[in-house]
């Protein structure tokens, strides 16, 4: 990113001079594996009703402000009460709502990094103070006493299950435990929750804990990654506040369309994500064996989301030849804290996986020889 100008740095704010923004570092390819998208089209039948439903909707009034039919079909999803949902236009929109409304200066975010790189990004821009207690350096399992003692005197708790970029769920109990210790509040990130185990999901705890906050997003197992739409589950009172700090009509009338039926089609995704989870297990071993028949130093993590994350050789230049000589695009983790020589995977269709196992065969044997 180049520098703000000398006239803009006069204007802006004083924290925001040296702001960089959130790089998805895209790159147009044959192959897109880097931003965790689901890759497989949309159900035929649900496609088509979704067709429908935005042919038959007007674009000369404003959207509903709350999409309240919306809420109404993610509470009847989760076994809550409409009051107990506020959907944002993506994910992204309800984290920075919840620094907004719960961070900002004299305040501090918990985090458990390597994660999310966005948590810190917003908290930058709303001048929240930011405690990383860093995950086993090996494990990537969350440091739980250290996080614990932290949280008593955090503002803020984020966590993230399945954890992005690294694939791990938490044990709900240290979820439990960081809303009795924590005076403010604690979210737990679920936008991978779908493709992870059952039982693993926190949304249970919603009914003992009036501090917790639940995110989810349609992007991944629903596949809408492209009309942004996202959404929150906490107390009544937690949602009246992202409620009242939302920006007005964020929720346009085609997403809140397209959102309604796959929501009530949710069914319909059940086959798609099995899949995936099955990709994700073969990717994971052909991986495994050609780290092991190359003898190359890496290694690659069982995760529960729809990627995985891999150590491999020289990373960063292994990329570059993925994306250059294969036109397949992964993501670059080995200059982030933590993640020295990682590359995060999406796991995509059969196809895809396949594409991504030869080519990181013929590379690692090259390096090899």
């Amino acid at each position: 990113m180049a520098e703000l100008s000398v006239r803009m740095r006069e204007l802006v704010q004083p924290h925001l001079t040296g702001i960089e923004p959130y790089d998805p570092m895209f790159s147009p390819c044959r192959i897109n594996l880097s931003a965790n998208e689901n890759t497989y089209p949309l159900p035929s039948a649900v496609r088509a009703a979704i067709d429908e439903a935005l042919a038959a909707t007007p674009l000369n009034r404003y959207p509903d402000p709350l999409a309240n039919e919306l809420r109404d079909a993610l509470a009847a999803r989760h076994g809550l009460e409409r009051t107990q949902v506020c959907v944002g236009n993506g994910g992204d929109e309800l984290l920075f709502n919840l620094l907004l409304a719960f961070g900002g200066r004299g305040r501090a975010l918990l985090t458990c990094p390597p994660d999310f790189s966005e948590y810190a990004f917003f908290a930058s821009l709303l001048e929240t103070d930011v405690v990383r207690v860093p995950r086993d350096p090996e494990t990537f399992a969350p440091n739980i006493p250290e996080a614990l003692h932290a949280a008593r005197s955090a503002n803020l708790v984020i966590v993230t299950s399945p954890n992005n970029p690294t694939g791990d769920v938490l044990p709900l109990e240290f979820v439990e435990d960081l809303c009795h210790a924590c005076p403010g509040i604690v979210m737990v990130d679920e936008a991978y929750g779908e493709f992870a185990d059952e039982g693993v999901s926190a949304v249970p705890l919603l009914g003992r804990h009036a501090n917790l906050v639940v995110l989810r997003t349609l992007s991944k197992a629903f596949g809408e990654a492209g009309i942004r739409c996202g959404y929150v589950l906490a107390a009544r009172d937690v949602i009246d506040v992202f409620s009242a700090v939302r920006q007005i009509y964020s929720v346009n009338v085609l997403t809140q369309a397209a959102a309604l039926v796959a929501v009530r089609s949710r069914d319909a995704y059940a086959p798609v994500v099995e899949r995936i989870r099955s990709e994700r297990e073969r990717l994971h071993a052909g991986i495994e064996a050609l780290i092991s028949a190359t003898s190359a130093a890496g290694r690659v993590w069982r995760g529960q989301g729809n990627f995985l994350l891999v150590r491999l050789p020289d990373a960063a230049r292994l990329r570059e030849r993925l994306r250059d000589e294969y036109s397949i695009l992964v993501r670059d983790f080995s200059s982030a804290p933590g993640l020295a020589g990682c590359l995060r995977i999406t796991v995509g269709t059969p196809e895809e996986n396949d594409a991504v196992l030869s080519a990181l065969a013929e590379l690692l044997k090259g390096d090899e020889s």
